[in-house]
């Protein structure tokens, strides 16, 4: 990936739609976006009694506020995010996924931990983010982990060890937090020879990130939106993964990350296909007034462009011909 910070392109792209956002919720863990779709990003952990555009957010696009992901902003950076993911989450998840089954006697909040503990027992873990329980849940299976936070608790190393410690790591957990706090790039690139994943209800499902080296996603389907809103709401944190959502796990490896961008591409034709139909029809009816739906066009057209050069670059990639 010759531009780190394409991500955020990349995000605001796949994002882009007409859809306007019903609500916005920011809860003391987590931050919600309804719009066609869902979408949760971490909030941020530095209160605040000024936010200027409080009670202007119904209404909005999900591609204005999907631009807030850019903004160095903690509060506007995490709406942007959740936005993203309420735009990215219209279109299908990754297949073949894993869904991780509730299993509250580990914690449902670790779930990706236990799922990946056969392959790093004895290995040298760096865990970007606090994870509550983690701890023990290292403790119970001997695990040698290496925590790094932006507000470090006793035992974490602040974030500004990962360019010590993080290219000695041979797995890498990266919270998808990341992201709207701008150290996702740098974070990718120190883990690139480790075995990487994204992981979070902030995750984008999104598979341009094989380009950034990331080797799974571990986002969040939904399995109940409203037990999810009304947990967000009345400030839950881990409680959403007993409530509203589960984790979802995605390799992205070439194969598989192609087999997806393959079904995303054929998905976006087909909404193209049938917004240009509409367009036609529109103008054949006799309307001089713009395609009401013309912004929707121009979004798949968009979105079409990025999974092409995604899907070329697994191509040439898999096939040996040298691009990345």
């Amino acid at each position: 990936m010759s531009d780190p910070y394409e991500i955020y392109d990349l995000l605001q792209d796949y994002a882009a739609g007409p859809a306007h956002v019903r609500e916005v919720l920011i809860g003391l863990v987590w931050t919600y976006c309804e719009a066609e779709s869902l979408g949760l990003a971490m909030s941020p952990g530095v209160p605040t009694r000024t936010l200027p555009w409080a009670g202007t957010l119904s209404g909005k696009s999900i591609t204005e506020l999907a631009a807030w992901v850019r903004d160095f902003d903690p509060y506007r950076a995490t709406i942007g995010m959740a936005a993203v993911n309420a735009g990215i989450n219209r279109q299908q998840l990754p297949a073949p996924g894993v869904t991780l089954m509730p299993r509250p006697e580990s914690g449902n909040n670790l779930a990706v931990f236990e799922h990946f503990l056969p392959e790093i027992k004895g290995r040298r873990v760096g865990v970007i983010g606090r994870y509550p329980g983690l701890d023990r849940f290292a403790v119970e299976h001997g695990l040698d982990l290496t925590i790094l936070e932006r507000q470090p608790a006793a035992g974490d190393f602040p974030d500004a060890a990962c360019e010590y410690l993080l290219p000695g790591a041979e797995w890498v957990f990266i919270t998808a937090t990341s992201i709207p706090n701008k150290t996702f790039p740098r974070l990718a690139e120190l883990s690139r020879n480790a075995v990487s994943v994204l992981m979070g209800p902030t995750t984008p499902w999104l598979p341009d990130l094989y380009h950034f080296g990331i080797d799974y996603l571990a986002g969040v389907e939904i399995s109940d939106s409203e037990a999810l809103r009304r947990t967000v709401a009345e400030g839950g944190g881990v409680r959403i993964f007993d409530t509203g959502v589960r984790y979802r796990i995605a390799a992205l490896t070439p194969n598989a990350a192609q087999d997806w961008t393959r079904q995303l591409i054929a998905s976006t034709v087909q909404e193209k296909e049938g917004l240009k139909r509409d367009m036609a029809a529109w103008y054949d009816a006799g309307n001089s007034r713009r395609f009401p739906h013309y912004d929707r066009l121009e979004a798949a057209n968009t979105r079409l462009s990025r999974l092409d050069t995604c899907f070329k670059r697994l191509w040439d990639e898999h096939h040996g011909t040298g691009a990345s």
